[in-house]
């Protein structure tokens, strides 16, 4: 814990005392890394186009296209770790009146849906990346290199949500389905 102590206008002075939250990375795997790294690899391109433009006065041109690549990257591979987290947005509103078993059935249905989304745009993905044959603008890369990233990526999505869905099918429990004994697994914000 930290005392903080202000000193008010009025005169007064007050005690404060916060409470250091304690980071839980147990959900953290080894695919989190590319993630990871990605990110830190767009921060100092972006880093560099800012130095570069206004310290420098004088902007690198390929930093802005890889920097919207990068972004791109890190969309996808944090996409993946969200499927494999489950922790994709949710609309949980309408399971409160829903019974268990109707429940169970939402879920199946959800899961078949988000492995078949997962698997058409992985097909999709690979369809325009063997089809493009553009090049970068400030490097000469080809752009089908980005496409077969994102293909790769909805291939991972594809085989998490396959997991995920065998997972509620063998247990007969998920968050949607019996939100009360995955409470622990809810972020709080106390």
């Amino acid at each position: 814990m930290a005392d903080i102590r202000t000193d008010h206008d009025d005169g007064t002075d007050h005690d404060l005392t916060l409470e250091e939250a304690e980071i839980d990375l147990s959900d953290i795997k080894w695919d989190d890394t590319l993630v990871l790294l990605v990110f830190w690899v767009l921060a100092f391109v972006v880093f560099l186009q800012f130095f570069t433009r206004y310290v420098l006065n004088d902007s690198l041109g390929w930093t802005e296209e890889i920097a919207r690549f990068l972004l791109i990257a890190v969309t996808f591979t944090g996409s993946i770790m969200a499927v494999r987290k489950n922790s994709h947005i949710a609309v949980e509103f309408l399971y409160r009146w829903v019974p268990r078993p109707l429940r169970r059935v939402a879920q199946s249905i959800i899961d078949l849906i988000n492995v078949v989304f997962f698997g058409g745009l992985a097909y999709l993905s690979s369809e325009v990346a063997g089809r493009t044959r553009q090049m970068m603008v400030s490097i000469d890369v080809s752009k089908s290199i980005v496409y077969w990233f994102v293909a790769a990526c909805f291939l991972a999505m594809t085989l998490y949500a396959l997991r995920n869905a065998w997972v509620h099918l063998r247990d007969g429990t998920s968050k949607l389905i019996d939100p009360e004994l995955h409470a622990s697994d809810v972020p709080t914000m106390e």
